[in-house]
């Protein structure tokens, strides 16, 4: 580090400003908000501020369109700005096949138009990796990325760290499609080595503090949770918090990275160019190596998220029969899924959609709907009153009969033609194999049970 760097390591004392690039993107997303609420001005770049729309956020902050790969773009998003947060990674990227050599002139760009800014400090977050050793492309050019900005002549604060934990993170999005769907799986050796994950509020927690963090030198930081585990491990763990018996493994010694990520494209929604480089990662241990962390940040408070705990959070909105998040609904948690995470992030959930048409307006069904259903008119579902967020015009029940998997009902009844459509959704969270099987095998008489239900409701309501 050269002597500017080190002479201006100290500039972050009380910053004001700060740009998070990747802002559409998992972290992103979920770090500007919070960065709002502990009292920074926010900007945040990105390359189709469209992306933002409806963000409810949005219009705490600043918005500035840019791409890292366009230098002359990014002088504008840089300008009075204190630290800048470095989010954007390019695997798995439409039309991005060479990633690391787009990081690399990424993180050159970002480096020259930070200093050329006056910027005090960047944080970049990197991944855990072995010290010695070749490494993945995918790891290699992570590690690149940091010794770029290190080796520049701003001051930079890097976390490394592996498995982030969260609803809509591809780490553990793999982690979920794979158990849920494979009772037994044929592995590569990997499932063997070592991860220490982290969960998603933890490592917010790491990178709204590097903002201020004193930072003698520019450095890299390891980061991760209290457990250390097999892959293997994480996956079965999963499995216990998901309601899920022991997945089986059998390791295939012969079975390439290559190999891996075309099955895992096959039998997960994940894109296949996303899941390649997510898998020769998973070569390698992914564990702390130091924990000079802990001498310039604190740790959260309550400490570090256990993996099975960073699961459960990871599963509420699964817990609690929400098959969507949307923007109208306050995300209180940055473990919950959000409505910019990717079409292939979540639980895969079953709908049934069925509705009638009612001569009396909404003010008059709803009193009698609520009544028809609390008099018993839906057998085998029970009224399910722990979501206070919950829309009053709606009713939500909670299936009482034993599944292989989790079953709600919801009733609403909203105006349409001078009269009142009554609707009933059925929405089905599969667990495991024998979820989908239960879904699909059970179609016949579903649809009858269903369409039985919601006649005798309809009944009740005329009735009363």
């Amino acid at each position: 580090m050269n002597a500017d760097n080190t002479a201006n390591a100290d500039k972050t004392a009380v910053p004001s400003r700060v740009l998070v690039t990747g802002a559409t993107g998992y972290l992103g997303g979920r770090l500007a908000p919070r960065l709002v609420d502990a009292g920074f001005t926010v900007r945040v770049l990105a390359r189709t501020p469209s992306k933002l729309d409806g963000v409810p956020w949005a219009e705490n902050v600043e918005i500035a369109q840019g791409d890292l790969g366009d230098r002359d773009s990014l002088k504008k998003a840089f300008a009075d700005v204190d630290v800048v947060y470095y989010l954007v990674h390019s695997m798995g990227s439409p039309g991005k096949n060479d990633f690391a050599e787009v990081e690399r002139i990424s993180a050159e760009n970002v480096a020259a138009v930070a200093a050329e800014a006056g910027v005090s400090r960047i944080v970049y977050l990197g991944g855990l990796h072995p010290e010695t050793g070749e490494l993945s492309e995918h790891l290699e050019s992570r590690a690149e990325v940091g010794r770029i900005l290190i080796e520049s002549d701003v001051p930079t604060f890097v976390l490394q760290a592996g498995v982030v934990i969260g609803a809509g993170s591809a780490s553990f999005e793999m982690i979920r499609h794979l158990t849920n769907r494979l009772p037994v799986m044929t592995t590569p050796k990997w499932v063997h080595n070592k991860i220490q994950p982290i969960a998603v509020r933890d490592i917010l927690h790491y990178l709204i503090e590097a903002a201020t963090a004193d930072l003698p030198e520019s450095r890299t930081y390891d980061v991760g949770g209290p457990d250390v585990m097999e892959y293997g491990e994480m996956m079965n763990i999963y499995a216990g918090v998901a309601g899920l018996r022991p997945r089986r493994m059998v390791v295939l010694p012969v079975l390439t990275p290559r190999l891996a990520g075309h099955w895992i494209g096959l039998v997960t929604p994940i894109p296949r160019g996303l899941a390649m480089p997510l898998i020769e990662s998973l070569q390698y241990d992914a564990v702390a190596h130091e924990t000079g962390i802990d001498d310039v940040i604190a740790r959260p408070e309550g400490d570090l998220t256990s993996y099975r705990e960073s699961v459960r959070l990871a599963l509420r909105a699964v817990d609690d029969g929400e098959p969507k998040t949307t923007w109208s609904v306050v995300v209180s948690a940055p473990s919950d899924p959000l409505p910019s995470d990717p079409d292939w992030a979540g639980e895969v959930v079953y709908t049934d959609v069925r509705s009638v048409y009612l001569g009396s307006g909404p003010e008059v069904i709803r009193p009698r709907l609520r009544a028809a259903v609390e008099s018993g008119a839906t057998k085998g579902w029970k009224i399910d009153d722990s979501d206070s967020e919950q829309d009053s015009s709606d009713i939500r029940l909670r299936s009482t009969g034993v599944l292989p998997g989790n079953a709600w009902l919801l009733y609403s009844a909203t105006s349409a033609g001078g009269g009142t459509r009554l609707e009933q959704r059925t929405y089905f969270f599969p667990r495991g194999l024998a979820g989908h099987a239960a879904w699909y095998g059970s179609l016949p008489v579903r649809k009858v049970l269903a369409g039985r239900t919601l006649q005798a409701v309809v009944a009740e309501v005329d009735r009363s």
